[in-house]
């Protein structure tokens, strides 16, 4: 059933990225938006924006790394599904979940920290698609979308950094 939503919510993407191409007076969409920097202003946004993504998938692994390797629900290098684009806008969705219940099953996180996370997580998602919308609803969705992903991306550090101090070793009396 998920992949059947994967491949479902990777067609609707697609369609709206490419609407540019079949409603032109919508608007030009992203493309449009980089075209609009010129060259090389164009190519410096998309490898600003590659780099902080990359850098974003590195903070999400490394925090799959610090979690016991039993309580993980997915491998560390799985979040660079990250880049595969158009079918990332979905994934980001199960790369948050994966992790969240990485880190419940783990347990050395509260369960409002990681519900916070989640939510966070799902928010910066749902916002990312909404940002493909032509328009201020796009424009919106877009800004809210950073918005979230930056403090995602702080308490992914957080808990990171929290989970990697070495825990007291239990000693038998």
């Amino acid at each position: 059933m998920r992949a059947i939503i994967k491949i479902l919510g990777t067609v609707l993407v697609s369609i709206l990225l490419t609407y540019p191409l079949w409603a032109p007076h919508w608007g030009s969409g992203i493309l449009g938006e980089i075209a609009a920097l010129g060259m090389p202003g164009g190519l410096i946004a998309i490898a600003v924006f590659f780099g902080l993504v990359a850098l974003y998938c590195r903070a999400l692994q490394r925090t799959m790394t610090v979690v016991r390797p039993q309580a993980r629900a997915a491998a560390p290098a799985s979040v660079w599904w990250m880049f595969v684009i158009p079918y990332n806008f979905v994934e980001d969705f199960s790369i948050v979940r994966t992790v969240s219940a990485s880190l419940a099953a783990d347990g050395r996180a509260t369960s409002g920290f990681v519900q916070k996370w989640a939510v966070l997580g799902y928010g910066w998602c749902a916002f990312q698609i909404l940002s493909l919308f032509p328009g201020a609803a796009g424009y919106a969705g877009g800004a809210v979308a950073l918005l979230l992903w930056a403090a995602h991306w702080i308490m992914t550090v957080q808990v990171s950094r929290r989970l990697a101090i070495p825990q007291p070793a239990a000693h038998n009396l």
